[in-house]
């Protein structure tokens, strides 16, 4: 018998409301990385915050740029307030460069189309894993397994 964890999207239902309600033409991208990300870890949560989707552990560390134009951009951060974090705490291993830093304290990730997402699915998950490290260190250590 394995000891893997297997991660159960948990969807909220304020998120599920107002994606249901949204108008926008990258829909079925948006709901595939909403999915990806829920799935990277079981600790992972949602609510709108900033009027869009964000995810967090603890603390926000993701939220959906919904004005981005031709493409969906998520936008990791750490945390719905600024932090004062010291240099080696920045340090998000991206070993496929999927982050764009936008601050010592930003980084954005777009996604294109469906095909896009698929090449970037691990990528993501491995960038969210690492990402929540940072922002809620109880939630990192947990090894997640077979959720796609």
């Amino acid at each position: 018998m394995s000891n893997e964890r297997t991660a159960a999207p948990q969807q909220n239902a304020s998120v599920t409301a107002f994606l249901e309600r949204l108008d926008h033409p990258s829909k079925p991208e948006i709901l595939a990385i909403r999915k990806i990300i829920l799935g990277a870890h079981p600790d992972i949560g949602e609510s709108i915050k900033w009027n869009a989707p964000s995810f967090r552990t603890s603390e926000f560390f993701a939220t959906f740029q919904l004005r981005a134009k031709g493409c969906v951009q998520l936008i990791f951060h750490f945390g719905a307030k600024a932090k004062d974090l010291p240099p080696e705490a920045l340090y998000v291993p991206d070993p496929t460069h999927l982050l764009h830093w936008l601050a010592k304290d930003r980084a954005s990730v777009e996604f294109r189309d469906m095909k896009d997402i698929s090449a970037k699915r691990t990528a993501l998950k491995g960038v969210v894993r690492e990402w929540i490290k940072h922002v809620s260190p109880d939630a990192g250590g947990a090894d997640v397994e077979g959720s796609t």
